[in-house]
């Protein structure tokens, strides 16, 4: 097979790995609560402040502070339960 003939393969595979890295961000879904719900549903839990709040693989992901410590936390995006949170080390 002849050098030129690789060309259009090789712009093929290198396109294909790129691809992926250029996808938009995540967006909630019809059915999601809203971000402003999601809040106040954080807020009842004792989160005194949410520094980052953004849909992210089928679920709401941020940042807060809950009884003096930075947390993150995942909340599911139909029922507002908070389904993951763990003290923020950065």
């Amino acid at each position: 097979m002849k050098r030129t003939a690789l060309i259009p393969y090789a712009l093929v595979a290198t396109l294909g790995l790129v691809g992926p890295s250029l996808a938009k961000e995540d967006k909630p879904g019809p059915d999601w609560m809203t971000a402003e719900q999601v809040n106040q549903r954080l807020m009842d839990a004792g989160y005194s402040s949410i520094t980052e709040l953004e849909a992210d693989d089928g679920h709401w992901e941020g940042e807060g502070v809950k009884n003096g410590v930075k947390m993150e936390f995942h909340v599911d995006p139909k029922t507002g339960a908070i389904t993951k949170e763990k003290p923020d080390k950065d």
